[in-house]
């Protein structure tokens, strides 16, 4: 592979500015689907379930659409055919989302939503790892960082900025109804999705393969059954530093699902002591979005931290301090008795946002292989999607058997493993490129 010359600021940035739209997705599935859940009628017990939708499209999406995009090259590229369609496909999910009649519909959707979010946001992912050269990968990670973080901000705060700033009224709000305020943000999110993934496929161009590479792409046609047993086969191939960092994974991201399902109905009935159908349960809705946003906007302004101290601790110290501070985030919200309270422990856990989307793939990127970027990416996923699919699977029932139903303790459960992960990140083997330009295990450094 031809040498990759290095990237001026403004071209990293129009190539991540896509992930400002893909986290519009996310961000407003994050901050209102378990609300949305509950409108509709769901029992406490039954939220953990209908999320299992994330993370299963996640196992299924990201390694096939990695494989796929490794061996296509068209007149857009390697990697922006996939992030166009998925983002056109995301964003009709976004305006359907609102309109549900019947849980059961709004999590179908969620399966759909979720699928093309993956689709559209796991080439962007090796877009950076195919367009930087190693000693960018760290920079060009957190730009997409900083993105996430302003689109998350914006995203999750939307339906308390319709009731707050324009004074959208949403009378009839309850059971069986999703107030207007979330039903237009989910529209404003679609048109932004797809607004901010147009921008990046036609601002960025993708380096072209050789000859010899492209005479391969154009031989081989992608057969999905063959795809899958490829992505099986190829567990047994995995860098030492992927299983390392799925470790990390696994514990980060229980830690993160905890906050994304119980955080809303924990503060309703621990802070705003919310009856189903009330006033309160609004307000409470409002306020998690709120409280999500001020997590996304620490992420947003704790980017340009990143960017600039990383340098010098580099990604595995820094990615180990910030979880231990995202822990302690986690671990206050039970002793917040105001609302206000709340958005101390929402600093903790967007500095260890910040650091989730980006220090693990720059930790990564340098011990995959160049031809398997893509799925190897998609691979990496799983160690994020996996532990989803058993909180999913579980976490309600912990919280009822243990717990005596209270969803508060799910925070103690998500700071508990943020802890663990801080602590496992530590023990991730690191390399230098010695003399030869190889890859050498040097295992104390934290660079």
């Amino acid at each position: 592979m031809k040498n990759k010359p290095a990237l001026s600021f403004w071209q990293i940035w129009n190539m991540s500015f896509g992930f400002l739209g893909i986290q519009f997705g996310w961000g407003l599935q994050m901050a209102n689907m378990s609300a949305i859940y509950s409108y509709l009628g769901a029992k406490p017990g039954q939220i953990a379930l209908l999320w299992l939708a994330a993370p299963v499209t996640g196992v299924l999406i990201q390694p096939l659409i990695g494989q796929a995009s490794d061996r296509t090259w068209t007149r857009l590229g390697r990697r922006r055919p996939y992030i166009l369609v998925g983002a056109i496909l995301a964003s009709l999910a976004l305006i359907f989302m609102p309109n549900s009649s019947t849980f059961w519909i709004a999590a179908g959707l969620l399966w759909v939503l979720d699928g093309t979010i993956n689709a559209s946001m796991q080439p962007f992912r090796a877009m950076v790892a195919d367009n930087l050269p190693e000693e960018q990968n760290s920079q060009g990670f957190a730009i997409q960082s900083l993105f996430i973080g302003l689109g998350g901000t914006v995203a999750s705060a939307l339906p308390w900025m319709m009731t707050n700033w324009f004074g959208i009224a949403s009378e009839g709000a309850g059971k069986g109804h999703i107030p207007i305020s979330v039903t237009l943000s989910f529209y404003i999110g679609a048109a932004a999705f797809l607004g901010a993934v147009l921008w990046t496929v036609f601002s960025t161009k993708e380096i072209p393969p050789e000859e010899t590479e492209l005479a391969s792409i154009r031989a081989r046609k992608f057969d999905w059954t063959l795809g899958l047993g490829e992505i099986f086969s190829l567990f047994g191939h995995l860098p030492r530093r992927m299983w390392e960092l799925g470790l990390v994974q696994f514990f980060t991201w229980i830690g993160m699902f905890c906050l994304w399902v119980y955080f809303s109905p924990s503060i309703a009935s621990g802070v705003f002591h919310a009856q189903a159908g009330s006033v309160e349960m609004e307000a409470s809705g409002a306020w998690a979005g709120f409280c999500f946003a001020m997590y996304n906007a620490v992420c947003f302004a704790f980017s340009f931290v990143l960017l600039r101290v990383t340098k010098f601790t580099g990604p595995k110290l820094m990615h180990s301090l910030c979880l231990g501070i995202g822990a302690i985030g986690l671990l206050t919200i039970p002793f917040m008795t105001d609302k206000y309270g709340l958005l101390f422990s929402m600093t903790g856990i967007g500095i260890a946002w910040s650091s989730i989307l980006s220090m693990p793939y720059a930790m990564l990127t340098p011990s995959l292989p160049k031809d398997k970027i893509g799925v190897m990416m998609g691979m990496f996923n799983l160690f994020i999607v996996f532990p989803q699919v058993i909180a999913s699977s579980l976490l309600g029932k912990v919280i009822e058997i243990f717990f005596a139903n209270k969803p508060m303790n799910a925070m103690i459960i998500g700071g508990v493993c943020f802890a663990i992960a801080s602590m496992a990140t530590i023990f991730v083997v690191t390399y230098k490129k010695n003399t030869a330009g190889d890859n050498a295990i040097n295992v104390s450094s934290g660079h």
